[in-house]
């Protein structure tokens, strides 16, 4: 295989090459132009397509090992050194890598459960940064729709990770509360944040309103497919009891799952230019590789072992860790997991809308939040279909109910295409009061703690 038929003559990055990459740069640069570094691109979904305006060109020989020839210009040892620097020394973010032993540790000696889950939940935070850190290396030696692809698939990780061993462990109910929170905290958290902070500094600033409309259209097909299953569990008007419910979720996951790989082909190719952001004006130079394309592939394979590790233990501490620490099992579930899983992903967001790069800030929250409702969460329910657990989107009535509220107040936020503190208020005001709600909102313990809550029900067609 000749490098050729690995990028071709250039290579693409999720959301624009200038905006990409790590959190490290932040630092080591010593200024917000390190922001470029910050914003890894894998989050931002809702404009990936932007990554056809940064062609870069690389050369490559006909082999496949000359892809380390820029890398390994200097030998073995140098590469090493920069590598290592690079991955775990420049950013400061990375002191919390230090909870990963400390979790292990933890967990191997029998410590409380609420230990175990705090450390696990600190080290999530940069190792999902770092996530996207390496799958920008890899993108760097792929075209545009590679490129694209890897970040897309790569972008909601952790969340599919912890989802994938809740689903193991039958913790159905903390699978739907951490996906919903993860939604909610994007589209209310991260995106008021944004229009505040950068509100702040500028007294009004704009944004695509095509795209904007694009994922507000696409978040409402989400909404409509968790809404019909707890709508019909609500009313007891499914024709087969709770098999109903649960084939309907299927056969709408499929659907959602079909309607996200046509936004891939949407953004990427068909109408790529709708996504184009407000970057084209830096003329900064683009990052060169750093790890090398099979560097970039080893670490981000055990990076993603590392995750995988703490994401078991979170789902089997996180029961023991609310009682321990007399905060509701529902709160930690869909509000500080999210928070602090993402908190890298929330700075970049709130430092591109300072910079009054909103196309980007919107592509972080906004894109992240389509991706999960649009992917992450139908993905799910079909793993769990696979593995004979009765996943489905009927999340119950109160949680569909602040999903659907959420939607519909960001779709109207968003229609105008500008944006200014007092709206960014408004929405960090809506996610407070979201939060209180999960506080005080009581699950039926039968939902978090059975393995099979529908029994030996199972999905079959009306009839059958």
């Amino acid at each position: 295989m000749s490098g050729t038929d690995l990028g071709g003559s250039g290579y693409g990055t999720f959301s624009g090459a200038k905006e990409t990459g790590s959190i490290n740069a932040l630092h080591s640069h010593g200024s917000i132009h390190g922001a470029h570094s910050l914003h890894h691109g894998s989050r931002s979904n809702s404009f990936l397509a932007a990554a056809n305006r940064h062609r870069r060109s690389i050369r490559r020989g006909s082999k496949t090992s000359e892809l380390w020839e820029p890398v390994l210009a200097h030998g073995w040892v140098a590469y090493l050194k920069k590598s290592l620097s690079a991955l775990f020394f420049e950013d400061p973010l990375n002191l919390l890598l230090l909870a990963v032993p400390i979790a292990i540790i933890s967990k191997q000696i029998g410590c409380s459960d609420s230990l175990v889950f705090i450390f696990s939940l600190i080290a999530l935070c940069p190792l999902a940064e770092r996530l996207g850190f390496l799958t920008e290396e890899m993108a760097k030696y792929t075209n545009d729709t590679v490129g694209g692809l890897l970040n897309a698939s790569m972008g909601n990780a952790t969340e599919m990770i912890v989802s994938l061993f809740a689903i193991k462990e039958g913790k159905l109910k903390i699978v739907q509360l951490s996906l919903i929170g993860s939604v909610l905290g994007n589209l209310l958290l991260v995106l008021g944040c944004s229009f505040f902070i950068g509100g702040l500094k500028f007294n009004i600033q704009k944004y695509s309103t095509t795209a904007a409309n694009v994922n507000s259209g696409l978040l409402l097909l989400a909404t409509m497919g968790l809404m019909f299953p707890s709508i019909l569990a609500a009313t007891n008007q499914e024709s087969h009891g709770e098999a109903s419910g649960l084939l309907l979720s299927r056969l709408t996951s499929m659907f959602l799952l079909i309607a996200y790989f046509l936004l891939l082909l949407y953004q990427l190719r068909t109408h790529s230019s709708v996504f184009e952001g407000q970057e084209e004006d830096d003329d900064e130079e683009d990052d060169a590789p750093i790890l090398g394309f099979w560097g970039a592939i080893f670490w981000c394979a055990f990076v993603t072992i590392v995750i995988a590790v703490l994401s078991d233990y979170i789902v089997v501490a996180i029961e023991g860790a609310a009682y321990d620490l007399g905060v509701p099992v529902v709160f930690i579930s869909a509000i500080l997991l999210p928070i602090v899983g993402n908190a890298a992903e929330h700075a970049a967001a709130v430092i591109f809308a300072w910079r009054n790069k909103m196309d980007i800030s919107l592509g972080i929250a906004v894109g992240s939040a389509t991706q999960i409702s649009l992917f992450v969460i139908p993905f799910s329910v079909v793993v769990a279909w696979i593995v004979g657990q009765p996943l489905s989107l009927n999340f119950q009535l109160f949680e569909t109910s602040v999903f659907f509220i959420t939607i519909l107040i960001v779709c109207m936020v968003l229609q105008s295409g500008q944006s200014d503190w007092l709206r960014g208020m408004l929405l960090i005001f809506a996610y407070f009061t979201i939060a209180v709600s999960f506080w005080v909102h009581v699950t039926p313990p039968e939902l978090l703690h059975s393995t099979n809550p529908l029994g030996p029900v199972e999905a079959t067609l009306p009839g059958s």
